[in-house]
């Protein structure tokens, strides 16, 4: 069968859907990635094929020349999606959040390659549609050409889980107005496609976490098909040092690819964290982006610095990881059963690291107000306390009891001859 994935243009978004893609083209079908043309070279380097589509989008550079815009950006979940976190939220809080995300995020990530992307779809004529969650375009090309199609998530499902209680308060409440609704439906009509949930959440969801990381499943509705978890993060290099033991525990820190191309840097003060762990005897090897190098200055007698590093390959040597909580960071960490330090700032992550502490994998430091001093006692707690490693073995075991990617093909055929 024909397998058309779409992604918006960001690397870490693409990197989660690769291995799946890989197990569908294994397995004999035709698979091609359709995104932004900016994307099209890191799809083609992971040995897919690309498909460029409409426009470049500037929402990063407009960021770009406000600063505080950027941080406040970065600063957990936003709304209408921080309702997974506060249940107390109003109806007005819901809606105007939906204004803002739809007219700042949604809008500006799929309307540069919507029509195209449906042009496409209608004259390649794809079996199944593969979209991660902020791909909207990608539902409405799916509708348009016929073709079957789900989700795949990269990370907590904050979107079906908004949208599930977006929907049970406007029917409550007798409300009317639905922005998200009303910008996909009107897209969806400039194709003759008419407006279902479908579009919004799917009509099957692929999560990569274990049931322990994920939020609470509603009280009706698809389960969504389990995944593990298969870690890529590009072309790699596995450096010979690393082939060699280390002679003390291994402290890995690792800040995400986003940082410093998207945002203003990293949430913490690394120069901190190195100095507060100069005298502690483990090995330190910080992953640090060239444009946070110059002003690190030299490194402690025990980090080694470097721009990057394989983490399925970094990670089985260490015996403690200090992270950004990103999703594929947190998840490849758990693969390996490494006790995690969790610094969360962006979107997403204190939700993810949160639910990650209360499995027990990990500890949880609020980014603003950690010190080089507390990420210190944090990390010497990783090292020390067994209920931790137990935990972090907890969590690989729920993590490899799911099905790979390949082993998940069979159901998608199924479900795509389905409909």
């Amino acid at each position: 069968m024909r397998v058309l994935f779409t992604v918006c243009a960001d690397r870490s978004l693409f990197y989660s859907m690769a291995p799946l893609a890989w197990a569908l083209r294994t397995a004999g079908h035709d698979v091609r990635v359709a995104s932004q043309p900016n994307l099209a070279a890191t799809v083609t380097q992971a040995g897919l094929t690309a498909v460029p589509l409409g426009r470049d989008h500037a929402i990063w550079r407009a960021l770009a020349h406000d600063p505080g815009k950027r941080r406040e950006v970065r600063a957990g979940l936003l709304p209408p999606y921080d309702v997974v976190e506060r249940p107390d939220v109003t109806w007005e809080h819901l809606v105007e959040g939906y204004r803002q995300q739809v007219t700042w995020w949604h809008k500006a990530e799929n309307f540069p390659l919507v029509d195209q992307l449906v042009d496409f779809a209608r004259w390649w004529r794809p079996d199944l549609v593969v979209w991660e969650p902020v791909s909207y375009a990608g539902a409405i090309a799916a509708a348009a050409a016929g073709a079957a199609h789900g989700r795949l998530l990269w990370s907590l499902d904050v979107f079906g889980a908004t949208r599930r209680e977006f929907l049970r308060r406007k029917a409550d409440g007798g409300h009317a107005e639905d922005p998200l609704r009303d910008w996909l439906a009107a897209h969806a009509a400039k194709h003759g496609v008419a407006f279902s949930e479908e579009l919004v959440t799917g009509q099957f969801t692929v999560d990569q976490f274990p049931p322990s990381l994920r939020l609470p499943s509603p009280p009706t509705g698809d389960e969504p098909l389990s995944m593990r978890y298969t870690p890529y993060g590009g072309p790699a290099v596995v450096p010979a040092w690393l082939r060699t033991p280390p002679s003390r525990p291994r402290v890995a820190l690792t800040f995400g690819i986003t940082a410093t191309g998207q945002y203003d840097g990293y949430a913490v003060n690394l120069r901190a964290i190195l100095d507060a762990l100069s005298d502690v005897d483990v090995d330190v090897v910080a992953t640090v982006a060239d444009a946070e190098r110059d002003g690190l200055g030299r490194a402690p007698d025990n980090a080694r610095l470097v721009p990057y590093v394989p983490l399925h390959a970094l990670a089985p040597t260490c015996a403690a990881v200090v992270h950004h909580a990103g999703p594929g960071t947190l998840a490849t960490t758990s693969l390996h059963a490494v006790p995690q330090l969790a610094l969360p700032w962006d979107f997403d992550e204190p939700a993810l690291a949160a639910r990650l502490a209360a499995q027990g994998a990990g500890l949880v430091l609020d980014p603003r107000a950690a010190t080089g001093a507390t990420v210190r006692d944090a990390v010497l707690r990783l090292l020390d306390d067994p209920a931790l490693r137990t935990g972090a073995g907890t969590l690989r075991d729920g993590m490899l009891a799911m099905p790979t990617p390949n082993e998940l093909v069979p159901r998608l055929e199924e479900l795509t001859t389905g409909r």
